[in-house]
């Protein structure tokens, strides 16, 4: 009579157990790896990108420093830094990635961007996909210019030209004198037609060739006390000057109000429902002043305007409430309450 063994005493019953448990805890573990790293590596990226750029403090509602990202912009702040992620990708596409929002979304969006070591203007032209005379038109800049760490670039997001309007202008004259297409001008800039342009307006020229005898861009002069700060006292600036010509003004409270700079005739208005941070490219709800002298103040990030096109307003007046907090209506590309506060066509007095 054979003696029952058990199957521990059994050498093949016993090499297929503890080959099952083997393979199961190895199973185990490699997904548990998986679960580990991942989130890791992630986290790894953002924090590379993220640290890519300066932060300027603002305050919220509760008073707590956040960071500001005014309008025309990609990444967290008025700029953008080169950044080294795990994968090559351009300053355009990075932005976008870090924003959650798709390519097609920023792609009209104008970019300030600060160069680091080893930029090049020809390496920039590539990464933005732009040709190099139009960073080097951006820019006033020759083939020659030699770039400096830290150095403040404008890099428009086609190949082409920018172009501030000025009084007389017309989109026929201005489509000619840079050999750039009307419509395509119209089209690009979301223009209702030939007519909707106004003083101070900032236009993109897709494919326009800047003219060798380009027109000098003459600021006006003005006393330091022609303007007045756009929020009540005290007169607190929240970042320096950035795209285009602009400084940023808050007390840290949505709803307070903000005041006419100088007098002059409101131009544009410019509101919105939409919630996006692209809304007017990034600028949220805005408006912008003429003054008797030609110089035109813009106004953006607003909550509501007080004032409609043509209205004459004075020095002092309340044109609108300031807005910006994130997820509302006409906030922009911003992430605390504040105005963005712009002049075309002089030096901005509020510059340190």
């Amino acid at each position: 009579m054979v003696k029952n063994r058990g199957l521990y005493k059994d050498p093949v019953v016993c090499l297929g157990i503890i080959s099952g448990i083997l393979f199961i805890t190895i199973s185990s573990v490699s997904a548990s790896l998986f679960l580990f790293l991942a989130p890791k590596q992630e986290s790894f990226f953002l924090t590379q990108v993220q640290e890519a750029s300066p932060k300027s403090p603002y305050l919220d509602q509760s008073g707590n420093s956040k960071p500001e990202s005014p309008s025309f912009l990609l990444v967290e702040n008025s700029s953008i830094r080169a950044a080294t992620p795990p994968v090559m990708v351009t300053p355009q596409i990075l932005g976008a990635l870090v924003d959650g929002f798709e390519i097609q979304d920023v792609q009209k969006v104008i970019v300030e961007y600060i160069t680091e070591s080893g930029d090049t203007l020809s390496s920039l032209a590539e990464q933005f996909n732009v040709s190099l005379n139009t960073i080097l038109w951006a820019n006033n800049l020759s083939q020659n210019s030699l770039l400096k760490v830290g150095q403040k670039l404008t890099i428009p997001p086609v190949s082409g030209v920018i172009h501030h309007v000025k009084s007389g202008d017309t989109i026929s004259a201005i489509s000619q004198k840079y050999k750039a297409k009307a419509e395509e001008i119209i089209s690009f800039n979301e223009l209702s037609g030939e007519a909707d342009i106004f003083v101070g307006d900032i236009l993109v020229l897709p494919n326009g060739v800047m003219p060798k005898t380009a027109s000098t861009y003459v600021l006006t002069p003005l006393p330091s006390s022609y303007f007045i700060c756009p929020i009540a006292s005290p007169c607190r600036i929240t970042q320096n000057l950035h795209w285009y010509n602009a400084i940023d003004f808050s007390h840290g409270t949505c709803g307070e109000p903000i005041y006419a700079a100088a007098g002059g005739t409101v131009l544009r208005v410019n509101l919105t429902n939409s919630t996006s941070r692209w809304a007017f490219e990034g600028a949220g709800n805005h408006l912008t002043i003429l003054h008797p002298n030609g110089v035109v103040t813009f106004y953006g990030h607003l909550q509501s305007s007080l004032v409609n096109p043509g209205d004459q307003v004075s020095q002092g007046q309340i044109i609108a409430l300031m807005g910006g907090q994130p997820g509302t209506p006409g906030a922009g590309k911003s992430t605390a309450c504040h105005v963005h506060f712009g002049v075309s066509g002089a030096r901005n007095p509020f510059a340190i």
